[in-house]
């Protein structure tokens, strides 16, 4: 792997979003794709299916299946990704947090709303990366879509639903509802994210995004989501079922994320 440049780790740090063309080998990238196939073959409890039955499509996910799908923890845990993390978030020490997974089959209706993931989680901190690994060439037209500079306003929202577009709760103290959609692309540039299999694109917690469906698109768009926290990052509690729900497990909001569960990759 290539080490990152200084241009890139800042475009990052600015706008919260860089595309890291070819980071990954085709190893890492097989054993990828072998542990998508083997999680939508065996998807665990926490897995959804978002495209309503006869609508077009399929709009899979699941996460947090690397403790039993050993390609994912490989991925995760070794190689490229937790050093592209450990540079983006300018640590030696990046802590794994999750792995996502995200395919849309082709024609596939259902879009990836706009949304941050920051408030669907239980952890606070400003030292965090998603590294967002497609399988499959992204033509601009299915893109990942990400608000330039959006991890620095300041401003976070109430999480809503991907099944229907509602809000978690009506109010919570120090979030705001969802805007409207041009509301939303006021408040910054739009970064478009086209890749080939190989590229990376890194993003914040905290920058909003969201792509296309498949509908006119003839190949799957197969993703994993690898997510790392830095060191200011700790546990919270938030006022909804976060998404992972992982539970407390003893641990009380301030707290580091120092188990098992959440991995210390030393660089």
């Amino acid at each position: 792997m290539r080490e990152l440049t200084a241009v890139e780790i800042d475009t990052y740090r600015h706008h919260g979003v860089v595309v890291l063309p070819q980071m990954l080998d085709r190893g890492t990238l097989d054993a990828i794709a072998d542990g998508i196939a083997m999680n939508m073959a065996s998807p665990s409890i926490w897995s959804n299916d978002y495209t309503p039955k006869d609508a077009g499509g399929r709009f899979f996910d699941d996460y947090v299946n690397w403790q039993r799908i050993d390609h994912f923890k490989t991925s995760a845990t070794t190689g490229p990704l937790p050093r592209i993390a450990g540079q983006l978030m300018g640590t030696k020490r990046p802590r794994f947090f999750h792995e996502h997974v995200l395919v849309k089959e082709p024609g596939t209706v259902t879009p990836t709303p706009w949304h941050h993931d920051d408030p669907y989680y239980g952890v606070d901190g400003m030292d965090n990366v998603s590294l967002w690994v497609s399988l499959d060439d992204i033509p601009e037209t299915i893109a990942l879509r990400c608000l330039a500079g959006s991890h620095r306003l300041g401003r976070r929202f109430i999480p809503n639903r991907f099944v229907d577009d509602s809000p978690y709760v009506d109010a919570a103290s120090g979030f705001e509802r969802f805007p409207t959609v041009d509301e939303l692309e006021s408040l910054g540039d739009v970064i478009t994210c086209p890749t080939s299999p190989g590229d990376v694109v890194a993003f914040h917690f905290r920058t909003l995004h969201s792509a296309p469906g498949t509908k006119n698109h003839r190949h799957s768009r197969r993703v994993a989501s690898f997510r790392y926290i830095g060191d200011d990052v700790r546990w919270v509690t938030r006022p909804w079922k976060t998404s992972p729900p992982f539970e407390p497990n003893g641990l009380t909001d301030g707290d580091e994320l120092d188990e098992q569960r959440f991995p210390t990759i030393v660089l």
